[in-house]
């Protein structure tokens, strides 16, 4: 995808960049989409749930919230409802959480499995931003994300880790409520106004303007560039390689 015509911002002049995980930083956006795809054709195939599911899905409902949200999200665009039970419902379970559990142990086996690296362009801009002193923190939706970023050997770059898990302790929406951005720049000390966020997901780009961020980068890795500006993207980018002097 060609770059928006917007100048590109001087990440190296913020107050403080926080940047989303999965898609962003690393790949994992793939493996989450691939577990998803097979949690979903299980239970669709099981209830005879029509039309099938597709990665258009995983863009519209899933992409960028909370697990469980993203299940009753995706069931809810079918007319489907499900009891929602428990965060510490088995994997089997037919319920909300049931569905999101087997999901997570989808993704966790293929992480283990298979590993992760990050983009390469996403991993030299964190480089260079470090190097020029910029304060940098993580906001991902994922419950997985200290995994993934410790897999990913980045996890020392970032202050900050304000994820799913922190989300769900201390009862935070989930994207594109401004929650979970608004706690990350809380946490770095810094006025969203003069920090900016980097988002693949449009829920993503939709909580960090409603969290009052300065500038908000889109990273086109499946979503597309116009569906990010339309929910608020500054500008966007295909590699985050763009924003190295």
């Amino acid at each position: 995808m060609p770059d928006t015509p917007a100048p590109l911002p001087d990440l190296r002049a913020a107050a403080a960049v926080l940047f989303d995980l999965d898609g962003v930083l690393t790949p994992t956006a793939e493996v989450h989409m691939r577990a998803w795809k097979a949690v979903f054709d299980d239970v669709f195939q099981m209830w005879g749930i029509t039309p099938e599911y597709t990665d258009e899905d995983y863009f519209l409902y899933v992409d960028g919230k909370k697990r469980y949200d993203g299940v009753a999200s995706l069931l809810h665009s079918r007319n489907v409802e499900v009891p929602w039970g428990s965060v510490g419902d088995d994997p089997e379970a037919d319920t909300i959480c049931g569905i999101g559990n087997r999901k997570n142990v989808a993704f966790s086996e293929a992480l283990r499995r298979d590993g992760i690296a990050p983009y390469p362009g996403s991993l030299a801009l964190l480089e260079d931003l470090r190097a020029a002193g910029v304060p940098l923190a993580v906001v991902s939706s994922s419950k997985n994300a200290e995994e993934v970023l410790g897999s990913a050997g980045i996890r020392d770059f970032f202050a900050q880790v304000v994820d799913g898990v922190v989300a769900e302790r201390e009862h935070l929406a989930s994207k594109p409520a401004p929650d979970v951005f608004r706690a990350g720049a809380e946490r770095l000390g810094v006025d969203p106004s003069v920090a900016v966020a980097v988002e693949d997901a449009t829920s993503g780009v939709a909580s960090a303007v409603a969290a009052g961020y300065g500038v908000v980068v889109g990273v086109d890795r499946g979503a597309g560039s116009e569906a990010l500006l339309m929910n608020g993207a500054t500008v966007v980018v295909d590699d985050l390689a763009r924003f190295l002097p």
